[in-house]
C-alpha cells in the first residue's frame, strides 16, 4: 500500500469515528429528552370507530361542543367532516386550560385556530387532542388547513373566547354559542 492510500484510509476512519460520535450524541440527547424530561412526541394514540362516530360514545352529537366536568376540567369535542366542523362555533374561557378533542368520520382534516398554538391533523379512526390556554377574548377563525375535497374552502368554524366572568356553563356543564 502506498503512503497516500494509508493516509486516505486513516482519514476515512477518523471521519467515520467522528460521525459515529455525532450520531451517539444525538441519540443520547433524544433518550435524555424522552426519559429525563418526559418530552415525547404527541403520540396520544387513541382510536375511534369512524362508522359510528355520531351515533354513540364520546363524539355522539349530544356530547359535542364545550363541556365543564365536575372537577372543572374544560373539554371541547369537535367532529371534522366534509365540509364542516360540528359544531361550527365553540365557546371557551380566557386564561384557563382547554382540551380540544377531535375526530373525523371521512378523510384527513387539519385544524388551526388562527393566532394561537392550536394546530393539528385529524385522521379518521383516531382521536386528536390539543391542550391550550387562550390569553385574549374574541372570535377566532378555525379553518381546515388540510385539503379535504372540493368544499374545503368553505370549511371554517369559530372559537369564541370569553372572559371567565362571562363563561357560564348550563346545569349539565355545557356552554354553546347560543347561550
Amino acid at each position: 500500500m502506498a503512503v497516500d492510500e494509508i493516509s486516505a484510509v486513516q482519514n476515512e476512519r477518523r471521519w467515520a469515528l467522528a460521525m459515529g460520535g455525532v450520531a451517539a450524541v444525538m441519540l443520547a440527547a433524544i433518550v435524555w429528552a424522552g426519559l429525563g424530561l418526559h418530552m415525547n412526541p404527541p403520540s396520544n394514540i387513541e382510536t375511534v370507530d369512524p362508522n359510528t362516530l355520531h351515533v354513540a360514545g364520546e363524539f355522539a352529537e349530544n356530547n359535542l361542543g364545550t363541556h365543564v366536568d365536575s372537577a372543572g376540567k374544560i373539554t371541547t369535542r369537535i367532529v371534522t367532516t366534509q365540509f364542516a366542523f360540528v359544531p361550527e362555533c365553540v365557546v371557551v374561557p380566557q386564561d384557563m386550560q382547554v382540551t380540544f378533542r377531535l375526530a373525523s368520520p371521512d378523510v384527513i382534516h387539519g385544524l388551526i385556530v388562527v393566532g394561537t398554538n392550536v394546530n393539528t391533523m385529524v385522521v379518521p379512526g383516531f382521536v386528536s387532542q390539543v391542550h391550550t390556554v387562550f390569553d385574549k377574548p374574541g372570535d377566532l377563525l378555525m379553518p381546515c388547513h388540510e385539503f379535504c375535497g372540493l368544499g374545503h374552502g368553505q370549511m371554517v368554524a369559530h372559537v369564541r373566547v370569553v372572559p371567565i366572568a362571562d363563561f357560564r356553563p348550563d346545569g349539565d356543564g355545557r356552554v354553546t354559542c347560543d347561550n
